[in-house]
């Protein structure tokens, strides 16, 4: 959310639409398991078109190169320049992404890159942005943190080495509210599970 408010600020940049993974199996974001509908909630509050791109269950790493190659052929046939990516610090990754950029004529963007995630994370909340956990590593945080808001108190509660933004995977956020919304998307916490080492808390729409 906080990329795509940055990219807003640049003159020189028009965000046409959003890209998402979904894991078709499951029908959620891979990794943060979050609902398609919540995730289309937030397109629409964006007011731009959402870009779903089903992933099979497992899927192997070639599977997903070819399908994000599809993806790619489809940007540079709709005559898009740029991709821009929400990385934060960790370099592997984003060594991977220019990688699998490379001679595509696609740039990749990375506009929240070296921001202080500490510095990051209250500047988000000062802001208006709002977000709910939805997904942590049980091997770094307890339990009782899935479900819980990302907020100061949330902040102040997190173990020492825990990255506050969580970019090393120690959680998951869904963004229900923020600035760029045209209005907050009312929702309601369900059920909790813990699943191959990570524990899950449904976000469903308050309705």
């Amino acid at each position: 959310m906080w990329a795509l408010h940055l990219l807003r600020q640049q003159s020189d940049i028009e965000v046409a639409a959003l890209l998402t993974t979904f894991n078709q199996a499951a029908d959620r974001v891979a990794m943060h398991a979050v609902r398609r509908e919540l995730v289309e909630a937030q397109a629409q509050r964006l007011n731009l078109p959402l870009w779903a791109v089903d992933l099979p269950w497992p899927c192997t790493n070639q599977q997903y190169e070819e399908i994000m190659g599809g993806v790619i052929k489809r940007a540079k046939a709709e005559a898009f320049d740029a991709v821009a990516f929400g990385d934060l610090f960790l370099q592997d990754i984003r060594d991977y992404r220019e990688r699998q950029l490379s001679g595509t004529g696609l740039e990749p963007l990375f506009p929240v890159w070296d921001i202080p995630t500490a510095q990051l994370a209250h500047d988000m909340l000062a802001a208006g942005v709002r977000a709910k956990v939805t997904c942590i590593d049980a091997t770094k945080l307890d339990a009782s943190f899935a479900g819980r808001d990302f907020d100061e108190a949330f902040l102040r509660d997190l173990p020492p080495g825990v990255d506050p933004c969580g970019e090393n995977g120690e959680f998951h956020t869904f963004v229900y509210a923020s600035p760029l919304f045209s209005n907050p998307i009312d929702i309601r916490t369900g059920e909790t599970v813990t699943r191959d080492g990570f524990v899950f808390s449904d976000v469903l729409p308050n309705s």
